[in-house]
């Protein structure tokens, strides 16, 4: 870009350097001021119309000039051909010579501009040589041939003089300073030798030499002219392609972005009409699938007719309020889907002139209701956290009275308060522990675990401390495929989680062999499936959505903070947690599964005995 601010100095003998490579087809019709047609993914007209097309899809400019002034060529030689031929049907004495070389000036001219193939030689650095083929052809081919025809009209009948003016424009348009000045004089000297010759004939040689010396002149002036516009107009073109280019790349990286976006983008205009659409905005606008393409015309259809009312009064009244507004798009009597709108029209509302676009940010009220209840248990968690700090001291403060004062319980009824005591401190020492576990703070690091190695440590440990036995009339069964199975996780969170979910399963499920049962399942590449099922009656629907909230529990001494612990501690260490219901005479029963990512690591595993 620096280089093409670059100004030409007076003494500049490089041609214009904006003759170069131009745009292809496909590149330069993106610049057309024409309405924009939708690209192939239909969704990325998300900028302005386009400015009026500055790079014809004709090639670049150098051919495009080059071939408009051999077409400039071939009019006037047909048009001398024409002069001369009516000068001759009116009576008029036109000499043989004369219409000789005319016919061959509009032969030449006619041929090197119907044969591509002819013009394919040109370039800025063949133009630049006097003893090029393509300068001799056009530029040195009309000196030429001018100068005959001014030379031979002795009489000065026509002023064939004024034809210089084309060779000479076309050198100062194509070609460096230093070539333009030579042609304008090569022009001069040819008139000022025609104008010597004459005078050997008897002529008179004032008038001639005046009329030649004016006329050299004026091909000077208008030669430097053609060079000092065509470098200026080489240094806009070279603006403009860096800004066309910048632009391109803009409008890629906003159609990227937006695509990407899970809030929809609409780009409407007062007629209704849809310019735009990223793939968000179409899905929430459909009910079962996505609607087609932009443009499109949001009139018409009858669960859009809430959207329409509202883009109709944003524009009547000019202003949207900051936090949006909501409508419901009714697919049916069964199916309305609840939108979010926020509205930005295309200029300030503090001018007079009207809107002709405006941009609707539409998202589903479920995520907004969602990010809203999120950041609600956020700001709780850490309030929760905060007070559960403060119970601790107190907590253990009665934990150690209590102890002291079971020592000195003499009567069942003394031992029986002090039992109540001690359950409900280390039940609330349960809570505190939970509450703790969601705190803020930096999470420890995930380590190799071998589940082959961990799985029947936890499972062990968890039956005994719940009085159940071991072996085949136990109601848990652990499942784990030979060989070794290395997930990454921190072995004590993976302990906490399992636990909780065999403590669920436990309490719904009932005391038979097999009744609950854990194992270990091949995933997709980088996952390892860790399922744990209960036989027994499966969770409601109702109850299912509010599985993994917070405080949500079925038990009135429940805290409700178990599957969300469950969650938060997955997703710490990147696995997920998922719920399945089994439905049927035999298996009824419900079913947790942990998606856990499959290290790589080789080397030792970790595992806790």
């Amino acid at each position: 870009m620096a280089a093409a601010s670059t100004h030409h100095s007076s003494g500049d003998d490089s041609p214009p350097s904006w003759f170069g490579p131009g745009l292809g087809d496909s590149e330069a019709a993106a610049f057309d001021e024409a309405p924009q047609v939708p690209s192939s993914n239909g969704d990325s007209q998300f900028f302005v119309p386009q400015p009026r097309r500055l790079i014809n899809a004709g090639g670049s400019a150098f051919q495009r000039l080059y071939r408009a002034f051999l077409g400039a060529r071939m009019a006037l030689g047909l048009a001398l051909i024409a002069t001369l031929l009516l000068a001759a049907s009116l009576g008029g004495s036109t000499p043989r010579w004369t219409l000789l070389v005319c016919g061959l000036y509009a032969l030449e001219a006619t041929v090197l501009w119907l044969l591509p193939r002819l013009q394919r030689s040109a370039s800025v650095q063949a133009l630049s040589r006097l003893s090029s083929p393509q300068w001799l052809a056009s530029i040195g081919f009309d000196l030429v041939l001018f100068g005959l025809l001014h030379a031979t009209d002795r009489n000065a009948s026509v002023n064939y003089g004024a034809l210089f003016v084309l060779p000479v424009l076309m050198a100062g348009v194509l070609t460096s300073r230093l070539l333009t000045l030579a042609t304008a004089a090569m022009a001069a000297l040819l008139m000022l030798g025609t104008a010597t010759w004459a005078y050997v004939f008897g002529l008179e040689l004032d008038l001639r030499l005046t009329q030649a010396g004016m006329t050299g002149i004026g091909l000077f002036v208008i030669g430097l002219l053609a060079n000092e516009l065509a470098s200026r107009l080489a240094r806009e073109e070279r603006a403009a392609r860096g800004s066309m280019e910048l632009a391109r790349q803009q409008a890629q990286l906003n159609r990227l972005v937006i695509d990407e976006m899970q809030e929809g983008v609409l780009v409407v205009d007062r007629r209704g009409r849809v310019r735009a659409a990223n793939p968000s905005a179409r899905a929430l606008l459909g009910e079962r699938q996505a609607v087609r393409t932009a443009p499109f015309q949001l009139r018409g259809v009858a669960a859009w007719e809430a959207l329409v009312r509202a883009v109709e009064q944003a524009f009547i009244e000019g202003r949207w309020p900051e936090e949006g507004r909501d409508v419901i798009l009714r697919f049916s009597p069964d199916a309305q889907r609840g939108l979010r709108l926020r509205m930005r029209f295309t200029r300030s509302r503090d001018s007079q002139a009207s809107e002709d676009l405006c941009v609707l940010f539409i998202e589903d009220h479920r995520n907004v209701l969602a990010r809203s209840r999120q950041e609600k248990l956020a700001a709780m968690g850490r309030v929760s956290a905060g007070i559960a700090h403060e119970i601790r001291n107190p907590l253990a403060a009665i934990a150690q009275a209590n102890a002291l004062m079971a020592e000195d319980a003499d009567d069942a009824q003394q031992r029986q308060l002090t039992g109540m005591v001690a359950a409900n401190v280390e039940r609330l020492k349960r809570i505190v522990d939970d509450v703790m576990e969601l705190a803020p703070g930096r999470p420890p690091q995930a380590v190799p675990i071998d589940l082959a190695r961990l799985l029947p440590e936890i499972c062990s440990d968890w039956a005994r401390t719940n009085d159940l036995s071991l072996g085949a009339a136990s109601p848990l069964r652990l499942s784990l495929p030979p060989g070794s199975w290395l997930a990454q996780f921190e072995p004590e969170h993976l302990r906490r989680v399992v636990i909780n979910l065999l403590d669920n399963a436990l309490r719904h499920s009932p005391r038979q062999p097999g009744a609950l049962h854990v194992r270990v399942l091949p995933g997709q590449a980088e996952e390892i499936l860790l399922s744990v099922f209960n036989l027994g009656a499966p969770i409601t629907p109702e109850v299912e959505r509010h599985l993994f909230e917070p405080f949500f529990s079925t038990r009135s001494r429940g805290s409700g903070l178990g599957l969300y612990i469950c969650r938060e501690l997955c997703e710490r260490y990147g696995a997920r947690i998922d719920y399945r219901r089994h439905e049927g005479a035999a298996q009824a029963g419900n079913e947790f599964i942990l998606s856990l990512c499959r290290s790589a690591a080789a080397g030792t595993s970790h595992a806790i005995g």
